[in-house]
């Protein structure tokens, strides 16, 4: 890609926070929910930014979109969660063109995940386009940019291992309780929360564990039924929690919840209790670690588990990486020729008028003018002349906005852009 801005007047941003510099503390102040998102769009669109999409999970935070500086965006994000700027000089990162489209291919295919090629991101992405488009905030750009890397991610799926192997968040949760909890099979598991990571959560200790003694509690109980049917399981009531809890072996909580809803005062215990908290924010309050019997792992323990499936898929990442090389190019071509096409237009309008005018001044020169012929001529020499440019333009070591520039000033053009 370009080493220069991708318009005159606005870049292309990424800007975020993720699991390698954030902890899960302040990653849940910098967690967006669905309200939350919808604001940053609606803000975005109040301050007459064109295009952006907003990415809210876990292990991340993201915005990519145009501006003319990365702290509108920056403001966008701190402005609709709890996060402050200074927080964000200290976690957060800002990429730029080229690094931003580089980052957006390694978050959708995999590779900058938290569990190397856990590809739950997409989704999330796809859903975050989705919702900006509907807002009139995804340009064509954005469009292409978005498309490009939902094919990269299928093709490194259909075409490499990095995702074999059942290594995600939910499957090391099971991975942990399985490796901690003896007779699994026969103890009592209670899921709270029946979100994504929930049902995901679910699905696995279904089943790895072959444990019929699972109990499902969400805030939403026809949500927890629906899934509970899938796998006959039991519901209860969201106000049952606290007398649920007592019974369990094993706690997972995987709500969305702001605030902690778990802590030591609804936990009236008297046996070991594993609780997993999935949730960003913390949905587990720090004080329950005080309770004997009761331990504490949050995902980004979880994420640290390494087994052979892991090391295994690192063996595929020059592959993958090779794949987003290759798709990543086609987009910078796609991306140059729209951006040079309005400057070529416009060079043969130019030569155009050039050529009337001298046609125009020939025929009264000349008594037996051919214009037929000199018409054939002239614009077989403008197709070539025009050819030679766009080629230029399209070669991947030129520098096409200064190239440009140069074309529209010796010929004293100006062509529309395209953001």
């Amino acid at each position: 890609m370009n080493k220069n801005n991708l318009s005159k007047h606005h870049y292309f941003y990424a800007v975020g926070l993720s699991y390698k510099k954030a902890d899960a503390e302040i990653r849940g102040k910098f967690s967006l929910g669905n309200e939350a998102k919808s604001a940053v769009l609606q803000q975005a669109k109040e301050d007459g930014i064109g295009s952006l999409i907003v990415t809210s999970t876990c292990n991340r935070t993201e915005i990519y979109g145009f501006a003319e500086h990365p702290f509108q965006l920056i403001k966008l994000l701190c402005n609709n969660s709890q996060g402050t700027v200074e927080e964000f000089q200290n976690v957060g990162f800002v990429y730029k063109n080229q690094e931003a489209i580089n980052h957006i291919f390694r978050v959708g295919t995999g590779l900058d995940s938290q569990i190397l090629g856990d590809f739950e991101i997409i989704s999330q992405i796809k859903t975050s386009f989705s919702e900006a488009k509907s807002q009139g905030l995804a340009n064509a750009f954005m469009e292409r940019l978005v498309n490009s890397v939902i094919q990269t991610s299928k093709k490194i799926k259909n075409e490499t291992e990095l995702s074999s192997g059942a290594t995600s968040v939910s499957f090391a949760s099971v991975q942990y309780i399985m490796n901690n909890i003896a007779d699994i099979s026969t103890k009592n598991i209670l899921l709270f929360g029946t979100g994504k990571i929930g049902r995901n959560t679910c699905e696995n200790l279904v089943k790895h564990t072959k444990n019929d003694h699972i109990t499902l509690i969400n805030r939403t109980k026809d949500k927890a039924e629906k899934i509970a049917g899938k796998f006959n399981l039991i519901v209860k009531d969201y106000d049952l929690l606290p007398l649920e809890i007592p019974k369990a072996d094993v706690l997972v909580v995987a709500t969305g919840a702001s605030n902690p809803t778990i802590d030591e005062a609804i936990l009236d215990i008297n046996k070991p209790l594993l609780i997993l908290d999935l949730s960003i924010p913390k949905n587990v309050h720090d004080n329950v670690k005080s309770i004997p019997g009761v331990t504490v792992v949050h995902l980004d323990d979880l994420s640290k588990i390494t087994d052979v499936t892991l090391e295994n898929r690192k063996k595929h990442i020059p592959q993958a990486e090779a794949i987003i090389e290759e798709m990543m190019e086609e987009f910078t071509t796609w991306v140059n020729g729209r951006k040079f096409a309005p400057t070529i237009h416009a060079l043969k309008e130019k030569l155009n008028s050039i050529k009337d005018t001298e046609l125009s001044f020939q025929r009264k020169k000349i008594s037996n003018f051919d214009e037929e012929q000199a018409e054939i001529i002239s614009k077989r020499i403008i197709q070539k002349i025009t050819t030679h440019f766009a080629n230029h333009l399209k070669d991947n070591d030129t520098m096409v906005d200064e190239s440009i520039e140069w074309i529209e000033k010796v010929f004293q053009i100006e062509a529309s852009k395209n953001e």
